[in-house]
């Protein structure tokens, strides 16, 4: 499959990452691996805060070095999914966070996009030498344990997290 490539935010896209946003709002779904794209009230306030986190020089307290992608229709240029790859595992995202975090609009998923957007992010992150993958999702998403599945991850364990299980899956990468 061809049909994405990953590309970094830029101001140009601005209106696309608000109609994303606003898409999740809408139906109620949580924006995983948008760096905190819920939380910011303006498109220039996610985009400063995705820059300072995207180097250990600037990245703001608590969080951890990431680079977040936006997923590209190759066809049309819709934004069809975010992932965002964590450089490095505090102690939060080695019980809980991963390495990776990602979703895909709710318009375009049932399509293999989440798996094919999953597949680059890997190339990405031994691009940067990250060699072992931590990827979790609740134990009731199954369309994402299958997306991992699919690409090659492996289950070590389940960990409960208050009222929900948070299922830990690594992938190995060469």
């Amino acid at each position: 499959m061809n049909r994405l490539k990953l590309v970094l935010p830029t101001p140009e896209y601005k209106d696309e990452v608000m109609d994303y946003k606003r898409e999740f709002i809408e139906n109620g779904d949580s924006i995983d691996g948008s760096a905190g794209l819920k939380n910011a009230d303006t498109f220039e306030e996610w985009y400063s805060a995705l820059c300072d986190n995207s180097k250990e020089e600037t990245v703001r307290e608590g969080l951890v070095p990431s680079t977040t992608y936006m997923a590209i229709s190759i066809e049309n240029g819709r934004l069809i999914g975010m992932i965002d790859i964590r450089h490095r595992l505090n102690d939060f995202l080695l019980n809980y966070g991963g390495n990776i975090g990602y979703s895909i609009r709710k318009s375009e998923r049932q399509k293999g996009y989440a798996t094919e957007m999953l597949g680059l992010a890997l190339k990405e992150c031994e691009r940067i030498n990250i060699k072992r993958v931590l990827i979790t999702c609740d134990k009731d998403n199954i369309a994402s344990a299958k997306t991992m599945v699919n690409n090659g991850a492996k289950l070590e364990n389940e960990i409960p997290e208050g009222n929900r299980i948070t299922q830990r899956y690594w992938i190995e990468l060469d």
